[in-house]
């Protein structure tokens, strides 16, 4: 089964029973798949200093990590301004790349859905603030988002809870109130770990991974009926 396939997991979903106020999306990989991108720029890099990698070694050691973190673990060698270079050359080659992504399947669907019930919409996101904002932009989705809540900006980042507990506390809303998507390991541990039901996106990884770190429900993009049954909206009628 390739990453991007939908598991059969559950024979059913279950409707959302709170009412919702607000939907978080992480950005890479949820809003748009940017790890393909991400990917041949640190493979490309990384080779450059005798590490080759593939894509497995890429879903294990380096999506959905903050980069400082990766850097110390893979080019440990480096100094602090050494690796400071890295990270500020490898986004700038990334952002080059930036301008041919597209949104994910049904992702303007929901986004306009959510704003047609008036929910609350927020990016949270470990993503560098330069690529956040050039990333959005790109899709058009600049003056979408009510609050972006930035890992580097806040000081602390998934997979620890604090970022999609922050953007709770900004909307003054409850774990009970919102729904979450994430694609990633420390994505789904920081949204489940802050209390919030959490749908998996398959862009990078594997659906029973994402079961596994506790993923309610676990769709290939929002454009998947699974999705909108659980929340209690019938296709035919979007």
């Amino acid at each position: 089964m390739s990453p991007t396939q939908p598991s059969s997991k559950q024979a059913s979903v279950a409707v959302v029973e709170t009412k919702l106020a607000a939907i978080l999306y992480d950005l890479d990989g949820t809003l748009v798949n940017t790890d393909p991108l991400h990917f041949q720029v640190w493979q490309a890099m990384l080779r450059e200093f005798g590490l080759d990698i593939d894509e497995a070694f890429y879903q294990t050691k380096i999506s959905g990590r903050l980069n400082p973190a990766i850097v110390d673990d893979l080019l440990p060698h480096l100094s602090s301004e050494e690796q400071q270079q890295f990270i500020d050359q490898k986004e700038a080659r990334f952002r080059e790349q930036v301008p041919q992504l597209t949104p994910l399947a049904g992702l303007m669907e929901i986004i306009q859905w959510a704003d047609q019930q008036e929910m609350k919409q927020g990016v949270v996101t470990n993503a560098p603030t330069e690529n956040v904002y050039h990333v959005l932009k790109a899709l058009h989705l600049e003056d979408t988002f009510d609050q972006v809540v930035i890992s580097d900006v806040l000081g602390i980042g998934k997979p620890d809870p604090a970022p999609y507990t922050h953007a709770l506390k900004q909307f003054g809303l409850s774990p009970q109130q919102a729904i979450a998507f994430e694609d990633s390991p420390s994505g789904l541990r920081s949204a489940v770990g802050a209390g919030i039901l959490t749908v998996g996106i398959a862009s990078t990884h594997y659906p029973q991974a994402l079961y596994s770190l506790g993923a309610t429900l676990v769709v290939a993009d929002f454009s998947a009926p699974e999705l909108w049954q659980l929340l209690g909206v019938t296709v035919n009628s979007l």
